[in-house]
């Protein structure tokens, strides 16, 4: 049953983001139901070349576990302190991994709100990359761990899949390199999806509504 839902995940970056909305990941008590994901592919000599992707320039020490197989935690810290949650995907041997952007809280409320004392209502407390690897309790520790086993501290639940009509699709949040990529995906129902920010690093673009037209 794990490798059958593993291999749900065993396709395209943008495929496996959309197959994540609505399935639930589980760390100890906790619960929560995904409402947005980001795509990420890898490297140049793979079907799906990124560049704001870790896994963009080849593989490191640090993000191995992209090359392996689909439904695998892949762990890191953004700016040296918030823990981002991401699910590797496409097949063995090739990289590509889903960004978890944010969640519902749907179990284990009481631990998640003692572990995000600062958020402000209940939607916002797995709002954000940061904030959901928060609520989860989830560490670097737990690169690596394979959620679709049962015996596993953080687990994953997939749900029925969703229709076209019931997803949003923008561009990706906050990156430099490949910021046009429309790879962000979300439940717009939801009050529990993050703010679209572009990056103030990435490269400006025309519009096409004449001469130094930018945005």
């Amino acid at each position: 049953m794990a490798a059958v839902c593993a291999d749900e995940l065993a396709v395209e970056p943008p495929a496996a983001a959309r197959r994540l909305l609505g399935a639930t990941l589980w760390s100890g008590p906790v619960g929560v139901r995904i409402v947005e994901v980001e795509a990420y592919g890898g490297d140049p000599t793979g079907p799906w070349p990124d560049l704001a992707s870790h896994s963009g320039r080849g593989r490191t020490k640090r993000n191995a576990v992209m090359f392996g197989p689909a439904g695998v935690l892949y762990v890191y810290l953004s700016y040296g302190m918030h823990t981002c949650v991401n699910v590797t995907s496409g097949p063995d041997g090739t990289a590509s991994a889903v960004l978890i952007r944010s969640g519902e809280v749907v179990a284990g409320l009481q631990t998640a709100r003692a572990r995000r004392t600062t958020a402000r209502s209940d939607a916002d407390l797995a709002k954000g990359p940061g904030n959901l690897g928060s609520t989860l309790g989830i560490t670097l520790g737990d690169y690596g761990t394979p959620l679709f086993d049962p015996s596993s501290p953080i687990r994953l639940e997939l749900a029925g899949a969703l229709s076209a009509a019931e997803i949003a699709t923008g561009p990706r949040v906050g990156v430099r390199m490949a910021a046009e990529q429309a790879w962000r995906f979300w439940l717009p129902a939801s009050t529990a999806v993050s703010v679209y920010r572009r990056s103030p690093r990435a490269p400006r673009i025309e519009t096409g509504s004449g001469p130094g037209s930018y945005r």
